[in-house]
């Protein structure tokens, strides 16, 4: 008996066949593979931490490309503006916002529409080689971006064609993570388990605005190229060490021992029920011969859209995306020109806002699983968000202390339904009882949900260089209008849970559905 087949090369081909199983053999003979099963949650956190941290430093570089020489102590070169001669060219231009805008917007388009390609091409992939890649091209782009400032390139175009390609090589790690997780942990303490596990992007984000605010005042590229080559590193650690699934530490024929010893082999079977991996233990299969498990076929687009819930979430998340993501690219500009902080001092004010996006994130899992009322718990916090942001852009620069707590909170309210959609729920869709227990839908599902909150994280950014010219109270306006529309689209399905809990419906995981049209569309 043995797990991946032997500790040899022949069954997976690189390291992990030999460090990983040799260091722990025994004991997942007997027990269940919690090991791999933390082992895939750390990884996985870390992982997708990483691309968030090389998404931050544009957010804390763009004061630094743009910033009112005229306030600095150095002097200015014999015949130049004072007021833009430290600029970084092309945005040292009196549309800087648009620019910075179009910058965030070539990423955020591309990751819109990659994401829902994304998802496809992860169900027919090995989501290692897939994930592990996707890793270091980002580290590639986003280095490029930082290598810019030591070849001293100004031309608007390079910056633009590195955003976009950026944009595409990251919507490898969403589908991806949110489907490795979601193969080792089941539906029990799922909003729990996610919501304290989707932490990593406000650690991402935290990490990136430290990192970047290191250099952003003496060599910004450093801001870029430090992150890209972590990201870079963590993409050859996932080729080596990730797990997929525990179906991966199962045997194949090559590896089998012959028939007389068999017996009593673990085998790695696929639940009927929720399409999770489980093992048991087998007899001789020579006495008792069994025909291949027909395994079901990948999803498709159109039909993953009809699982129940998924319309309804997906254009939740646009909104909600929006209003998350034009926090994560203009929050520190937004400090700099209101509180007149430095760059480095407003890129570590805002960490704020993730540290709230963390106890946001955990807080929505919790309640959502005391009260199986994902879209309810969703729902709610987006009404009390709106009203805070209000009051964040009219007395949270009155002091430190309240800019503090009202980031905090603006935080967790603001990234709270966003890491509940993202995570729980998007694993809840993508193993619906309607699937009959194809788990290759997860990372449509997943893409799908995120890719339409993409579309409203593209916007987002947009809106605000747009709009921030004529005031930024009109930029809150604009994300107080984004949450009221996000609520709204979770109405139905909120009504249905409240009904659920008076008796009146059944409740399945944060959508509610009649009992006689369960599953009606796939029957």
């Amino acid at each position: 008996m043995n797990l991946y087949g032997s500790c040899s090369r022949s069954q997976r081909g690189h390291f992990l066949s030999i460090l990983m199983p040799c260091l722990s053999l025994v004991p997942f003979l007997v027990l269940p593979p919690l090991r791999y099963r933390g082992l895939t949650l750390v990884l996985t956190f870390v992982f997708y931490a990483s691309f968030h941290l090389s998404r931050k430093p544009i957010s804390i570089v763009k004061s630094e490309l743009h910033t009112n020489c005229s306030s600095l102590e150095k002097i200015p070169p014999n015949d130049t503006n004072s007021t833009t001669w430290c600029d970084w060219a092309p945005f040292d231009q009196a549309n800087y916002n648009e620019l910075f805008g179009a910058l965030d917007n070539a990423f955020l388009v591309a990751y819109a529409i990659g994401m829902f390609i994304s998802g496809i091409f992860g169900e027919r992939l090995p989501l290692r080689y897939y994930l592990s890649g996707g890793m270091v091209l980002s580290g590639l782009f986003t280095s490029l971006f930082g290598l810019a400032y030591f070849w001293e390139i100004h031309v608007l175009w390079y910056y633009i064609i590195i955003q976009i390609c950026n944009g595409l090589v990251q919507t490898t790690g969403w589908p991806s993570v949110v489907t490795c997780v979601g193969n080792w942990f089941g539906k029990g303490k799922r909003g729990l388990i996610m919501g304290i596990w989707n932490s990593h992007t406000s650690v991402g984000n935290i990490l990136g605005s430290l990192i970047a605010g290191v250099w952003v005042s003496s060599a910004w590229g450093l801001s870029f190229i430090v992150p890209g080559i972590i990201i870079a590193i963590m993409g050859i650690v996932c080729f080596l060490f990730l797990v997929e699934c525990e179906c991966e530490l199962g045997l194949d024929a090559s590896s089998q021992p012959p028939a007389g010893r068999r017996e009593k082999d673990p085998e790695v079977t696929l639940s009927a029920d929720d399409g999770s991996c489980s093992r048991e233990n087998t007899i001789d299969s020579s006495e008792y011969p069994k025909e291949p498990a027909e395994q079901p076929g990948a999803i498709s687009f159109l039909g993953a859209l009809r699982i129940p819930g998924v319309v309804e979430f997906s254009l939740c998340l646009l909104f909600a995306k929006l209003v998350s993501y034009t926090f994560l690219y203009w929050l520190p500009l937004y400090i700099v020109n209101v509180a007149h902080f430095s760059a480095k001092e407003a890129g570590d004010l805002s960490t704020l806002f993730d540290v709230g996006g963390i106890l946001g994130g955990i807080l929505a899992g919790l309640i959502s699983d005391y009260t199986d009322g994902r879209a309810t718990t969703c729902c709610v916090m987006l009404i009390v968000a709106a009203p805070m942001l209000f009051l964040y852009n009219h007395v949270g620069q009155n002091g430190i202390g309240s800019s503090i707590a009202m980031l905090i909170v603006c935080g967790a309210l603001v990234n709270g339904p966003y890491a509940l959609i993202t995570t729980a729920v998007s694993a809840d869709l993508g193993t619906h009882e309607c699937l009959k227990g194809n788990a290759k839908a997860l990372s449509t599902v997943t893409a799908i949900i995120d890719g339409t909150g993409s579309v409203g994280a593209a916007l987002g950014p947009l809106l605000a260089g747009l709009i921030s010219p004529t005031g930024w109270n009109n930029v809150f306006y604009m994300l107080i209008t984004a949450d009221i529309l996000a609520c709204l689209f979770l109405s139905r399905v909120v009504y249905k849970e409240i009904k659920g809990w008076c008796g009146c419906y059944t409740r399945k995981r944060g959508y509610v559905l009649l009992k006689s049209q369960v599953c009606r569309v796939f029957l």
